[in-house]
C-alpha cells in the first residue's frame, strides 16, 4: 500500500457551530490542508508521522491534539499497514471566534480561549485517556442542540487544565492567503514526501519551483518552517522510525533505503531529532506500539 501524501489544500469554512468528521485508511481526505476552523483531532489507529506545521514528529492511537486556524496539518500512517483501517481519526472543527464571543460575556471560559490562542502552534495532549476522548467525541457525534454545545464547553475546559500538554510547531505558520510561491513550495514537499530516498539538492528543488536558489531557500523556510535539508532529513528520519519498529532490518540497512548515504550521519540526525539511538528507538517503539497494533 502506498502512502498518502501531503496535499495543501484550503477547505471552505462550515456553517454549523460544529462539525464532526471521521477517517479511515487510506482515504484521499488525509491530506496536507488547512482551515480557518480550529480541529481537536484524536488518532483511534494505526501509528505514523505528523506534520503540523513545522513539526514532524511520530503518532499513535490515543494521541489528541488542538490544531488552530489556518495552520496546515497532516497525519500519514506507516506504509507497513497494509491492511484498510474503518476508523483512524475522529475530528471535531469549530469556529475560534465563537468562543472569543462567549468569553465577552462569561469570563469564566477564558482558560479555553488561551487554549486556542496556543493551539497556533498546535497542541499534543499527553497521557489524554483514549476510551474518555472517544466517548467525548462519539457525543459529539451524535448530539443535538444546546446539550451538544455545552459537552463540547466542558471538553474544552477539560482540555484547557490537562496537566501534559506541548506544543508542536515553533512558528506559527499561516496558510489564509497563500501566495503562487507557497503553491510551489508545496509542490516540492509533495516531491520529497513521495520519493524521500532519492537525492534532491537545493538547486535541483528551486528549479522545480522556478525560483533562484536563494529565493526558494527563503520562501521554502516561510512556507514550511524548516531549510530544506532540515526538511528532507526530517522525513527520513520518520520514514526510517517506521522501518525500525515494523522491520528487523539491520539499521545499516534502513539508514540507506531511506536516502542517507552515510551511517555516522544518519545516526547523528536520528540522535538530535529522537532524542535516541535509532536501536533504542526500536526497542521502545515495539514495546509501546506493536501491542497497540495488534489490538487496533
Amino acid at each position: 500500500m502506498s502512502i498518502i501524501q501531503p496535499e495543501l489544500e484550503v477547505l471552505e469554512s462550515s456553517p454549523d457551530s460544529l462539525r464532526y468528521l471521521e477517517h479511515g485508511w487510506p482515504d484521499p481526505l488525509c491530506r496536507w490542508h488547512s482551515h480557518k476552523e480550529c480541529e481537536l483531532h484524536l488518532i483511534v489507529a494505526t501509528n505514523g508521522r505528523s506534520y503540523v506545521g513545522d513539526y514532524i514528529g511520530d503518532f499513535a492511537p490515543g494521541d489528541l491534539f488542538l490544531i488552530g486556524p489556518h495552520l496546515p496539518h497532516n497525519w500519514i500512517t506507516d506504509e507497513v499497514w497494509t491492511e484498510p483501517v474503518a476508523q483512524r481519526d475522529m475530528v471535531i472543527q469549530f469556529d475560534h471566534e465563537k468562543v472569543d464571543g462567549l468569553v465577552q460575556w462569561f469570563p469564566e471560559f477564558e482558560p479555553s480561549q488561551n487554549l486556542i490562542k496556543r493551539s497556533q502552534c498546535g497542541i499534543k495532549f499527553n497521557g489524554y485517556p483514549l476510551d474518555d476522548a472517544m466517548a467525548r467525541l462519539a457525543s459529539l457525534r451524535d448530539g443535538t442542540g444546546p446539550n451538544r454545545i455545552l459537552e463540547f464547553l466542558d471538553f474544552l475546559t477539560i482540555l484547557a487544565d490537562h496537566a501534559d500538554s506541548e506544543t508542536m510547531s515553533i512558528q506559527k505558520i499561516d496558510h489564509a492567503k497563500r501566495s503562487k510561491q507557497q503553491i510551489k513550495i508545496c509542490d516540492v514537499v509533495d516531491h520529497i514526501v513521495q520519493n524521500f530516498s532519492d537525492e534532491v539538492s537545493v538547486e535541483s528543488a528551486a528549479n522545480m519551483a522556478g525560483m533562484t536558489e536563494a529565493t526558494f531557500r527563503r520562501n521554502f523556510q516561510a512556507t514550511t518552517g524548516h531549510r530544506f535539508v532540515e526538511f528532507v532529513n526530517g522525513v527520513r528520519i520518520g520514514q526510517a522510525c517506521g522501518m525500525l519498529y515494523a522491520t528487523d532490518e539491520q539499521v545499516a540497512a534502513i539508514c540507506y533505503q531511506v536516502g542517507f548515504q552515510n551511517l555516522a550521519n544518519f545516526n547523528r540526525h536520528f540522535l538530535k531529532m529522537k532524542g535516541m539511538t535509532p536501536s533504542a528507538y526500536r526497542d521502545k517503539a515495539r514495546k509501546d506500539l506493536i501491542p497497540t497494533k495488534e489490538t487496533a
